[in-house]
């Protein structure tokens, strides 16, 4: 058989088609993709969320290049994925280790519907979660009803020899394409608000009582405009009476709320120099990289930013300047710790100059030399600080 054959017959019945709102819904996902959470008693939960998120962009994928019954695989992949990763992480203990040792086997695993079934009656999270919230789970049954037609490929319709014959031509292709994009938008609130299961953060630091009261989550808030739009407002307040957002909610209603300023340095590595009052009046409520880079970067005015953990975390102060390099690399941090002499290493057009606190190295980038006041009053003062913290 000739090549030409082979190229007519592999697009025979395949028909691309075109999705206006692609590049939306790629930034939509972020909300999912930024939804990790910080449970450390999650087995995969996190990569079961990732792994959700890539079918969902299968499935745009697959849908614009023709094949939408692998879409529509992907779609209900999505779904199925997001199920199991409640199922693995909302269990009692024993069940929960039996099921993911067969799970990562590959050994006999229970279907969706008999994971929903098992929920229900483990009286955990899910089942709390299945009582008080009956729109999400009438819109999700509806919804996966809808994927299995075309799936199992009832009826012609879901025919790539059907649907894409000249007969039938493309007169329905605009319908066809507001139905995907509709599905595809209920999928991503169906795997949005499975991942609630898990943990309440991506809606509970939508409020800033609790946002400006917690610690620095790994977890990002889902958006006003991306629950507005996806999850709806009425779901997410049938969320907020179930016992881990209302529980949770409560554990930190009484903390103390942050300042602009202290939240700043928590959660954006932004230390603003300018306002030490601030600083000085809720220290005590940063972790000890973030108040020891702080205060090295109060104790000099030469100082631009703070790196430690091998460069891992930076910190940035309102003293930027464009001389201060924008990327950095682990390797470099590695070798400034290696001479003797560990002030005023040259960086870029910058300085680098390295302190030992906490029995960690702390990376001080500056533009000018630091002199050997520089260097004492960044000591001292910085260990006057770790004393009154309890910090060795």
């Amino acid at each position: 058989m000739s090549s030409n054959y082979f190229e007519w017959r592999k697009h025979q019945n395949i028909r691309p088609l075109k999705l206006k709102n692609k590049e939306k819904f790629y930034s939509d996902i972020i909300n999912i993709e930024h939804s990790w959470s910080g449970r450390m008693d999650t087995n995969v939960g996190n990569t079961f969320i990732m792994e959700a998120e890539q079918q969902l962009i299968n499935a745009i994928e697959l849908y614009e290049l023709g094949y939408f019954d692998c879409a529509y695989y992907s779609l209900r992949s999505a779904i199925d994925l997001s199920t199991t990763m409640v199922f693995l992480c909302d269990l009692p203990d024993n069940d929960r280790g039996k099921y993911l040792k067969d799970w990562k086997n590959i050994e006999d695993f229970p279907l969706r519907g008999t994971m929903i079934a098992k929920l229900k009656k483990a009286n955990n999270v899910f089942c709390d979660m299945y009582d008080k919230m009956p729109n999400f789970f009438n819109r999700a049954h509806v919804l996966s009803s809808r994927l299995n037609k075309f799936v199992h490929k009832q009826g012609l319709v879901q025919f790539y020899v059907s649907r894409n014959h000249p007969i039938y031509g493309n007169k329905s292709d605009i319908n066809f394409i507001e139905d995907f994009e509709s599905d595809l938008k209920e999928c991503i609130a169906v795997v949005a608000v499975m991942r609630l299961a898990i943990d309440p953060f991506p809606v509970l630091l939508m409020d800033e009582e609790i946002l400006y009261r917690c610690f620095d989550s790994l977890t990002e808030p889902y958006s006003e405009n991306f629950v507005s739009e996806y999850i709806g407002k009425d779901i997410i307040e049938e969320y907020k009476t179930t016992d881990i957002y209302r529980g949770t909610y409560k554990s930190f209603e009484n903390e103390e709320k942050k300042n602009q300023t202290v939240f700043d340095i928590m959660k954006h590595q932004y230390i603003n120099t300018t306002k030490k009052d601030d600083i000085f009046a809720q220290l005590h409520l940063l972790p000890i990289h973030d108040i020891i880079s702080t205060v090295i970067a109060l104790s000099c005015d030469k100082v631009v930013k703070v790196y430690t953990m091998d460069g891992l975390l930076m910190y940035f102060t309102d003293k930027n300047t464009n001389r201060t390099k924008h990327s950095w690399s682990g390797a470099d941090f590695k070798k400034f710790q290696e001479p003797i002499e560990k002030i005023n290493q040259p960086y870029d057009e910058a300085f680098i100059s390295v302190f030992n606190f906490d029995n960690e190295y702390y990376f001080a980038e500056h533009n000018e030399l630091l002199d050997q006041d520089d260097v004492t009053n960044i000591n001292e003062y910085t260990h006057q600080v770790m004393l009154k913290y309890n910090v060795q």
